[in-house]
């Protein structure tokens, strides 16, 4: 039923648990140009030089909600400095967005796409979907559903697109 609501609705159908942080084989990485919840504009072109992840979300997404705090301590334990986490929210409105931050403190910067507009660019279907973005902006590797980011797999693959310490 909640899938059929979600195709109805133009919603994005939840992924169950992704198994691996798969290689991007997908081609260029789409612009990414959003503000946040404070009208700050973000531009992910400036973040060259840093690893960045992108994480599609949205609050009724049980996955994603249960993946964030995990991606707050894998920001905070590679650096903020070298890594960033950008999640972007799938056209919700800011009310829930901001419900839904008081309620878990993230650590990180919540994007919002208004008209879905950057998950269709980054052909985003399926909820949560992350990308793992180089230090010289391409997509590096992908996952689609829940992951497990601090699994030593996961931390491995990211923590080798670092710079030397």
């Amino acid at each position: 039923p909640l899938l059929i609501v979600a195709l109805c609705c133009g919603l994005w159908p939840v992924a169950g648990t992704a198994k691996e942080l798969k290689p991007w084989g997908g081609g260029r990485t789409p612009s990414l140009q959003l503000s946040d919840l404070d009208g700050k504009s973000y531009d992910l072109a400036a973040h060259r030089g840093k690893v960045v992840l992108v994480n599609f979300w949205a609050t009724w997404c049980e996955p994603c909600r249960d993946e964030m705090p995990a991606l707050g301590r894998l920001q905070k334990r590679l650096g903020e400095k070298q890594f960033v986490v950008l999640a972007v929210n799938a056209d919700e409105p800011e009310s829930r967005i901001r419900k839904f931050l008081e309620q878990t403190p993230l650590g990180f910067t919540t994007l919002l796409d208004p008209g879905r507009k950057a998950g269709k660019a980054w052909n985003v279907r399926v909820l949560p979907a992350s990308f793992v973005i180089d230090r010289d902006g391409r997509i590096r590797y992908a996952a689609v559903g829940e992951l497990d980011w601090e699994s030593e797999a996961v931390s491995a693959r990211i923590a080798a697109l670092l710079p030397a310490r």
